[in-house]
């Protein structure tokens, strides 16, 4: 069987898979972002705080829970923490924007950032406090474990990684789809550019942008979630992340939503193919993109000139 640069072509399309569920994890928290900051004019530092959060609420209730309420045998299973977290988070984000974020909007952006990189560490500081740093664990649910030979390649695909990229790319498409085909995305939309004419029409647009944070946040809480079965769940685990997913979204264009699922696929497949061929460049390729981006369109690849 033929090799490439000295690389079977099972190691290569193993560093493929691998860099497709990097790619959907950088999707979805990238579609987040670009989701709050195109919304609300809001940079968003908080971010992979929140996907940390989203884990460690996933974790608590699979294996915890039970325990704090003198029922040791209970605990939520992870199909409903994969709908419970998302909407705990939510809830999280909106009484954050309720109460801080929304008397920043007028201001420069450099104020949310600093808000929101407070929040941050706020967030961290806590859970370090409270588990420390060493990571934990829980096991994916019985019918996504084990893993599906395909022969053809001389690989086997790990059912749960399979089900990750699945379910990222239907999130991730689908709320394009809401926010870029439907009556609902065109009302938050215009309620960015033209809230006061939105709302002589009688729309609570303060509420509808409550509700796309809220979205945001959720979105981050759901990947925690996706992500606590395959990395330990720990303190950090966000804070390691979130300078790629920024610069995910600066490359795909800031705002735009389709810019940061692409983008984050692609990315997270460059990212693989570096490891594989130069695995000293691995950590920084993303980066060495951004700045070859930055230089020839500043608004990102997808993103709109001013």
């Amino acid at each position: 069987m033929f090799e490439l640069l000295g690389i079977t072509p099972q190691g290569l399309v193993a560093q493929l898979l691998v860099g497709l569920i990097n790619g959907s994890f950088y999707a979805i928290l990238s579609l987040g972002l670009a989701i709050i900051f195109g919304l609300l004019n809001i940079i968003n530092f908080s971010h992979g705080a929140q996907y940390t959060m989203g884990a460690f609420v996933a974790w608590i209730g699979l294996t915890q829970v039970g325990q704090w309420f003198g029922f040791p045998e209970f605990s939520i299973n992870y199909w409903f923490a994969l709908i419970l977290v998302p909407l705990v988070m939510a809830g999280f984000g909106l009484i954050l924007e309720r109460t801080m974020l929304r008397r920043l909007y007028h201001l420069d952006h450099l104020y949310g950032l600093l808000l929101t990189f407070g929040l941050a560490l706020i967030i961290e500081g806590m859970f370090r406090h409270w588990y420390g740093i060493s990571g934990e664990s829980y096991p994916a649910p019985e019918i996504l474990q084990g893993a599906i030979p395909l022969e053809s390649i001389g690989i086997i695909l790990p059912k749960y990684r399979l089900w990750v990229v699945v379910v990222s790319l239907v999130v991730c498409f689908s709320t394009w789809y809401v926010i870029e085909r439907t009556k609902l995305g065109a009302y938050l939309r215009a309620g960015t550019e033209n809230p006061k004419l939105l709302q002589a029409f009688g729309i609570n647009v303060p509420l509808m942008i409550s509700l796309a944070y809220a979205y945001g946040v959720g979105l981050a809480g759901f990947a925690g979630v996706l992500a606590a079965p395959i990395f330990q769940v720990n303190p950090l685990m966000g804070s390691n992340l979130i300078i790629v997913v920024f610069a995910v979204v600066v490359i795909g264009g800031m705002g735009s939503i389709m810019g940061s699922i692409l983008t984050g696929l692609a990315l997270g497949l460059i990212e693989g193919l570096t490891k594989v061929f130069y695995p000293e460049a691995s950590g920084v390729v993303i980066f060495v993109i951004m700045a070859i981006v930055l230089l020839i369109r500043p608004a990102g690849l997808f993103g709109r000139e001013k």
